[in-house]
Formats: structure tokens, C-alpha cells, sequence
């Protein structure tokens, strides 16, 4: 066997025992184990860094490519250069506190295995095969595979501050990777602060997708993805060709986590001076929620959530929060093409006289420019509403006008699948509860975080009224038609939405018939929708209840069409046409 082999073989073990590692290392974090085991483990961990580094510098060694100075060598060479440390940083203090010390609260070692796995693995080719799997059974498979795991973390005893049933669990994770936010316990007392960060890992999964993770990390170390992994990710978000998806990718990641870090930094400057919070809990606090807002999940800290003493009366927090959320569920393709076209405008304005910077139309397109419109009108909508019928009723506590316009935007924006409430969502009038449900129906844009029927279809289903109405035989808006394709899937997702919440609230009505009907369908609505709001009947459902808004929840969150495309077989397209007749409808 020649050296190439010999580190060929070498990699695959390694591989191999940073996934043993990685799952050692959630059971030392989630169980309270004996010293001698955690000496085990930890003896572990330094054989799989240790590993990494040999096959690190034999990665370079075995290549038979030029040495160059990239964004890997670079990753390479801190990874290494930080695993050099943290092994002297190890061996220094078992050496200064005897092999007999208690060693788990060294995170740092469990954080280089973790990042050894992700290295490993990553260098890996990462081939979505369409011949196995249908883009749609992945796409379920793998919100499926994160909800079944994450109810296992967090049954584990040091996530939970009491034990925890699996269908609290699953409930809990569901909703998390869902990004909804009901909640069946509460996240501030029923989880200790590591299974918080289990949660807020769950969010940031469940917002972004585990394959969007998956073939940034295949492209950032191998340079490139697969042809049929770029087909797949195309099918599955509905992006126009495949040339723009690894950049699309790119894109979401850059802008959520630049996104996140502003509203976190933002946050902790709005409550820098709460009392009874040090500045680590301030720092937890900001990053949790900046999370949590963006993905539109709803979770928070606080027993009572933005409804808290300290919170509901802090304007310039619910504008931060407010605009984050929003910002998650404009969609990402929407955020990216918006940013484009305003630095493009910007550099128009800056670059008169430069030809490189002409005019570019359509650099806005259609899609940004309807869902944009959607968005404001269903904003204003909500607005207007919320301050006509709760001026004096759950607006009554906040005694300025300015108070009443943040938090009656607060709660009018919050009904687009956020899920953070700042008012008591048991004392809003009757009409107040239609509207809410209406909005929530609606949600948010395409490709977000946000759930609902999303405000593309409900503009196509609109425009498509209103062109009916005029006797029109297509559907035109800002010089475009709109594809026959849209139209169909619109009115598809409409229908099948109603269907599903329709079967949910039949099946709780049956389970519960004493629960309050009105409460049962904003329930079933905002768990569809994924919108983690509640009119305070979340923690009186039963178990079978429970299991009932999990699977609304999942479908919501996959949509049921996307189930039907997965679980239906694709028929294939003939070159013919059958006579067309026009079915009595009205």
C-alpha cells in the first residue's frame, strides 16, 4: 500500500471517529457522568483532533495539485494552528490540576471535535442523487431527520431543568426546526441554558434548511458542487437555473448571519440596562432572539415572552425585533435582489459619468416587486386594523400615541408567521382574531423562514380575481404575464392549506370537544402558518393534540404540495392535447 492510500485510509478512519466523536460529546454535554468516563472521553476527543491534524498536513503533502494560498489553506492553517493551542492549553492544566480533575468544562476540545467533523466530511463529495431520492423526499427527509434528533436532545437530563416527555420533546423540536414557536413548556424554566442553545440551533437549522448548510460547507472545501446537487436545490426552492444557485446560497448565508449580528448587537444595546441580567446574560438574551426573529420562530427567554414587564414597554426593542422578523420573511432571493438593486442605485448615484454603472432594467424583478407591494399593503392593513379595534382595549396600557403606533405595528407584523407577542393575546377583540387569522393564513414570502401560503400566491390568486372580473384571458402585471404554472400551484397551495388545518381542527374538536372553537382554529392556523401565536390554549392540549399540531406544523413548514410532489410519482409529458372544454363554475 502506497503513502496515497495509506492517508486515503487514514481520512475515512478519521471520518469515521468524529462522527462517534460528535455524538460522545452530546452525551457527555447532555448526561451528568462519572470523572473516569469523562477521562475516557476526553482522551477520545484528543485522539480525533490529533487525527485531524495529521490528516490536515497530509491533505497538502498527498496533493497533486500546486500549493496555493486560498480561502482552504487559510481555514486549514487556523484550524491547525488552533489545535496546536488547545492541546498545550490541555495538557497544560491536566498537568497543573493532576489527571484526577474534573475535566467537563473544557468546551473548547468538544468544539474542535465538532469542527473537525464538519471538515472531514465536508471534503467529501456531497452528491444529492435524483435517482434515489426525489429533491422533495429530501427536503422532507431531512426536516424529519432534525426534528427526530432534536426531540432526543432535548429529552436528555442536563437540557432540561425536569424530565421531559418525547411528545414535549417532539412538540418542542417541531415547533423550533418548524421555526413556530408554540410552546408546550416554558423555555425559560423548563430548559437550562444548554438546552436553549439546543433550541436556538434547531431555528437556525430549521430556518435555513440542513441542505443549505450541507452544500455551502461541499462547495467552501471541495470548490464546487455537483450537477445533480445544484438540479436538486433548483427543484426544490424554485430558482430560474442552475448557474445562480451556489451563489444564491452564498448570498442567504452572508445575509443571514450579517443580518443576525446587527439585530444581536442591536438588541443588547436596547436592554443594556435591564435590571438582573449580567452582561452574559444580556449577550445570550440578544443572540437568542436575533436568531429567533430573523427565522421567525417566536421562542424566547422570558416566561412571558415580549409580553414581560421588562419588555412590552421597551419601543426601541420591539422596532429591532420588528424589523429583523420582517426582514426573515421578506424571503432570501427577494432580500438578495433588493440589495442588489440598491447598491446598484448607489453607485449609479455616485458614478454619474462612469459607463460601467448604466442603467439596468428589470435589475428589480417581478417577484421582488409584488411581493414587496404585498408585504407593505398587508403591514398597513394589519396596522390600521389593530389600532381601530384595540386603541382602547389592549393599547390602553401604553399611555402615548407613540407607544400605541410601536406596538399596534408590532402586533399587526408579528401575525406574518414571527410568533413574538408584546400584548395578551387572550384580550384581543373578536375582530381583532379574524384579522389575525387572516394574516397569518397569508405569512410570508417565498424562500423565507416564514410559513403561510406566502404573499405570492395570495397577490396571484388576487390578480387572477380580478383579471376574471374584467373578462381577461391571462393575468398581466408591470408588463409581464404570469405563468399558467404560478396560477395552478397558487390556487394548489390555497386549497391544500385549508385542507390540512381544516383536518386538524376536526381531529382536536374530537379529541377536546370542551376546548373553545374560535381558539382551536387560530391554534391549527398559527401552527400551519408557523407562527408559534396562541390565544393561551397551547398548554391545555392533550397529548394526542399535541401530536395533531406537530404534523400541521411539519406540513406547514414543507407544505402539503410539496409532500404530494414527493409521495406522487412525475408522469411523463406527451406531445399531445385533448379537446378543451370549459366546466360550468358559476
Amino acid at each position: 500500500m502506497n503513502a496515497a492510500a495509506r492517508y486515503q485510509l487514514l481520512n475515512n478512519f478519521t471520518i469515521l471517529i468524529s462522527v462517534i466523536g460528535v455524538v460522545i460529546a452530546l452525551l457527555d454535554s447532555g448526561f451528568t457522568l462519572p470523572i473516569w468516563i469523562q477521562q475516557v472521553f476526553h482522551i477520545f476527543y484528543l485522539v480525533i483532533i490529533l487525527l485531524s491534524f495529521v490528516v490536515t498536513v497530509g491533505r497538502y503533502l498527498y496533493t497533486k495539485k500546486p500549493l496555493t494560498l486560498n480561502k482552504v489553506a487559510v481555514f486549514d492553517a487556523f484550524t491547525s494552528t488552533a489545535i496546536v493551542i488547545l492541546l498545550m492549553a490541555h495538557f497544560t492544566d491536566l498537568v497543573r490540576s493532576g489527571l484526577d480533575a474534573a475535566v467537563d468544562g473544557f468546551v473548547a476540545i468538544k468544539i474542535a471535535v465538532f469542527v473537525t467533523f464538519i471538515r472531514e466530511l465536508s471534503d467529501h463529495n456531497f452528491n444529492l442523487n435524483r435517482t434515489f431520492l426525489h429533491p422533495a423526499q429530501f427536503f422532507i427527509l431531512s426536516f424529519l431527520a432534525v426534528v427526530l434528533v432534536g426531540a432526543l436532545l432535548l429529552m436528555m437530563p442536563n437540557a432540561t431543568t425536569q424530565p421531559l416527555s418525547f411528545v414535549d420533546a417532539l412538540f418542542t423540536a417541531t415547533s423550533a426546526v418548524c421555526v413556530t414557536g408554540l410552546i408546550v413548556v416554558d423555555t425559560a424554566t423548563y430548559f437550562t441554558t444548554f438546552g436553549q442553545v439546543i433550541i436556538m440551533g434547531l431555528i437556525q437549522i430549521g430556518g435555513l434548511g440542513i441542505l443549505t448548510f450541507v452544500t455551502y460547507f461541499s462547495y467552501f472545501f471541495k470548490g464546487g458542487v455537483s450537477y445533480e446537487t445544484q438540479a436538486s436545490i433548483s427543484e426544490m426552492s424554485y430558482m430560474r437555473g442552475m448557474g445562480n444557485v451556489v451563489s444564491t446560497l452564498k448570498s442567504i448565508l452572508y445575509v443571514t448571519f450579517a443580518v443576525e449580528a446587527v439585530a444581536a448587537a442591536l438588541i443588547y444595546i436596547s436592554i443594556y440596562d435591564m435590571p438582573d441580567m449580567d452582561w452574559s446574560e444580556q449577550l445570550f438574551f440578544s443572540v437568542f432572539h436575533a436568531i429567533s426573529a430573523f427565522c421567525n420562530a417566536g421562542f424566547s427567554t422570558f416566561s412571558a415572552g415580549m409580553y414581560d414587564d421588562s419588555l412590552r414597554f421597551n419601543y426601541p426593542l420591539q422596532l429591532i425585533i420588528a424589523m429583523t422578523f420582517i426582514f426573515g420573511g421578506m424571503g432570501f432571493t427577494i432580500v438578495v435582489n433588493v440589495l442588489r438593486y440598491l447598491r446598484h442605485r448607489a453607485e449609479r448615484l455616485i458614478y454619474r459619468n462612469d459607463r460601467h454603472y448604466i442603467y439596468q432594467p428589470w435589475l428589480l424583478n417581478i417577484n421582488s416587486r409584488i411581493t414587496l407591494i404585498t408585504t407593505g399593503a398587508l403591514l398597513l392593513t394589519g396596522l390600521i386594523g389593530v389600532m381601530v379595534f384595540e386603541y382602547n382595549n389592549v393599547l390602553a396600557d401604553h399611555t402615548s400615541f407613540f407607544g400605541k403606533l410601536i406596538t399596534g405595528f408590532f402586533t399587526a407584523a408579528t401575525p406574518r408567521t414571527a410568533g413574538f407577542n408584546v400584548i395578551d393575546m387572550g384580550e384581543l377583540t373578536f375582530p381583532t382574531v379574524m384579522l389575525t387569522i387572516f394574516l397569518m393564513w397569508i405569512g410570508a414570502s417565498p424562500n423565507s423562514t416564514g410559513g403561510g401560503i406566502k404573499t405570492s400566491t395570495f397577490a396571484i390568486a388576487l390578480l387572477n380575481t380580478l383579471s376574471l372580473a374584467r373578462g381577461q384571458t391571462k393575468i398581466e402585471v408591470f408588463k409581464r404575464q404570469i405563468a399558467e404554472i404560478s396560477v395552478r400551484r397558487a390556487f394548489s397551495i390555497m386549497w391544500l392549506s385549508l385542507l390540512v388545518i381544516g383536518t386538524g381542527v376536526t381531529l382536536i374538536s374530537y379529541d377536546q370537544p370542551e376546548l373553545d372553537l374560535i381558539k382551536v382554529v387560530f391554534e391549527c392556523f398559527s401552527a400551519y402558518s408557523t407562527v408559534g401565536l396562541s390565544l393561551n390554549l397551547t398548554a391545555d392540549l392533550s397529548d394526542f393534540s399535541k401530536v395533531v399540531v406537530s404534523v400541521i406544523m411539519f406540513v406547514g413548514r414543507v407544505s402539503m404540495l410539496t409532500i404530494f410532489i414527493a409521495l406522487l410519482k412525475n408522469m411523463r409529458q406527451r406531445n399531445y392535447r385533448y379537446p378543451t372544454e370549459e366546466i360550468t363554475i358559476n
